[in-house]
């Protein structure tokens, strides 16, 4: 029996810092299936090693997270405990070291101060083992890509049918790193200045995996980097000792260039915060099925409308720096807010050709390549 083999098969004992522990089951949260009819899915694994740390991972059979801390190890071992309960109670703890302990029945209990726990636990025996990264990584600053998945994810196919779409594409072109995104009624592209880094080929990441990335960055040093790397069936983003493993998804990406419109023949430039404010009230009713509204560019502003036979209607105008000729266009309300919540630009464009044509929004700042095409809408 090999050591890893020996440590597994042995009941845990170890204590480990409560606030530790909770940044760390966060995270393994969102690789829980909560609704899995599989039970081992709904845990997390907890092994405790003689090296002075605690090893946390939670799978889905779609993602994977593996995590550390620093525990202080009575007793190697490896058990595993449902990760939302445990999270749940370990957050009401007073802010000192949890003690847990486990019988030979995977039974735990937990001592914290003056509270004592019992939790039911399971073996490890059904728990699926995650592959391990490769040798070939690259490096990607860590905040960066999180930002590239914050301008992008919400464009991602939320239809299950369509899973080519139920992620984004990531490459590397020259000098810059990419993501696209799209659910064939809206398309997002962010581009990044990164010579350093070389993604073999275009990885299309699933949105789980995004996710997750975008939960590492939020609990990880500003300067942190990510190593990203990749096999025949999975993709491994590592920062430090968290990896997250997300198995690929199959099918080729739309050829999104073919969707990027060619010209325009007018412009408007527009407050960001005063369009985003103008929209919100506006959108409030909009058909609920079609979510539409109509703009119409004339003179120097833009008027937002929209109206329903259920709930009334509502219009409202904004400022706005117009060149070319005036148009009136119908839109998914929710698709322009999404765009003026992801950037942080003062102003941004809208670039348009004509009723029928989509629209492109861009940051009018011109900081990085940062656009949103949407497609019109009869109204």
């Amino acid at each position: 029996m090999s050591q890893a083999t020996e440590i597994r098969a042995k009941a845990p004992h170890f204590a480990v810092n409560r606030n530790d522990l909770v940044r760390e089951l966060s995270l393994a949260l969102g690789a829980v299936e909560r609704r899995s009819t599989i039970p081992i899915l709904q845990h997390v694994k907890l092994e405790a090693s003689d090296f002075g740390h605690l090893a946390i991972t939670a799978t889905d059979l779609e993602i994977g997270i593996t995590s550390q801390c620093e525990a202080t190890v009575k007793a190697p071992g490896c058990a595993t405990l449902p990760a939302k309960r445990l999270l749940d109670y370990i957050r009401l703890l007073p802010d000192e070291a949890a003690e847990i302990k486990f019988t030979d029945t995977w039974w735990s209990t937990i001592t914290a101060g003056r509270a004592r726990t019992r939790i039911a636990g399971m073996s490890v025996e059904s728990f699926p083992e995650l592959p391990t990264p490769g040798e070939t990584r690259h490096t990607i600053p860590l905040r960066q890509l999180a930002r590239l998945i914050q301008q992008t994810q919400y464009a991602i196919s939320i239809e299950e049918s369509r899973f080519t779409l139920n992620g984004a594409l990531l490459e590397a072109e020259g000098d810059h790193l990419r993501m696209v995104a799209t659910d064939g009624h809206r398309l997002t592209l962010a581009e990044i200045p990164a010579t350093d880094v070389k993604i073999e080929g275009k990885q299309l990441v699933p949105r789980k995996a995004l996710q997750g990335i975008v939960r590492l960055a939020g609990i990880s040093a500003a300067d942190a980097t990510v190593e990203f790397a990749a096999d025949e069936n999975h993709l491994f983003f590592s920062v430090g000792d968290r990896i997250l493993t997300v198995r690929r998804l199959t099918g080729n990406f739309p050829d999104y260039a073919r969707v990027l419109p060619k010209q325009f023949s007018g412009t408007a430039v527009v407050n960001r915060q005063e369009m985003k404010d103008a929209l919100n009230r506006v959108r409030n009713f909009a058909d609920e099925r079609s979510r539409a509204v109509t703009l119409t560019v004339n003179g120097d502003s833009i008027q937002v409308a929209s109206k329903s036979t259920e709930t009334g209607e509502s219009e409202d105008s904004v400022a706005a720096e117009i060149t070319g000729e005036g148009l009136t266009i119908g839109f998914n309300a929710d698709y322009l807010f999404d765009f003026l919540g992801a950037t942080d630009s003062e102003k941004v464009t809208l670039h348009t050709k004509d009723s029928n044509s989509p629209m492109q929004l861009t940051p009018a700042n011109g900081d990085g390549r940062y656009l949103c095409v949407i497609m019109p809408q009869r109204v």
